[in-house]
């Protein structure tokens, strides 16, 4: 998803001459994704007669900012993988490995949350017959887990 988005993005002279990337300066068009790549800036009052003041100010952020962002969720996603074990069993993280994970486990808890329609408050439970139903088990061992990894975060850092 995050390679499809990047793909997307517009190639313009500045970044031929100064290798610096430009995202997308629109936001995502699927849910799941807008979830991961949200606005940067949201008025604290919706002015009545509408205002473009922070659809600009999203798109200059969205568009300098976008690529470092999808660079650093993919980096993640990837030193989780690297890290957890071909043949299973017990491992330890190092503070840095529990960053990634605490980052990439928030990202996937984000993405399926979103997929399952999860809001403030819940489900807790989904019907048996439900096609997404085994996946709330899932997001739920991911916000434990995302628990676990803060709570280890915050204690380190004591």
């Amino acid at each position: 998803m995050l390679t499809d988005r990047e793909s997307d993005s517009p190639r313009d002279a500045l970044e031929e001459l100064t290798g610096m990337k430009t995202g997308n300066s629109t936001p995502p068009e699927d849910d799941t994704m807008r979830r991961l790549l949200p606005d940067f800036y949201r008025p604290a009052t919706e002015h009545p007669a509408g205002s473009n003041t922070a659809d600009s100010l999203n798109s200059a952020l969205r568009s300098l900012h976008e690529p470092a962002i999808i660079d650093a969720k993919r980096e993640a996603a990837q030193r989780l993988l690297d890290t957890v074990p071909t043949s299973g069993g017990k491992f330890e993280l190092t503070e840095e490995d529990a960053h990634c994970w605490a980052a990439a486990v928030n990202d996937v808890r984000l993405a399926l949350g979103t997929m399952l329609e999860i809001g403030a408050d819940g489900p807790d439970r989904l019907p048996p017959e439900h096609p997404m139903a085994g996946h709330l088990d899932v997001y739920q061992w991911l916000t434990v887990l995302q628990e676990y990894l803060v709570l280890t975060l915050l204690n380190s850092a004591r």
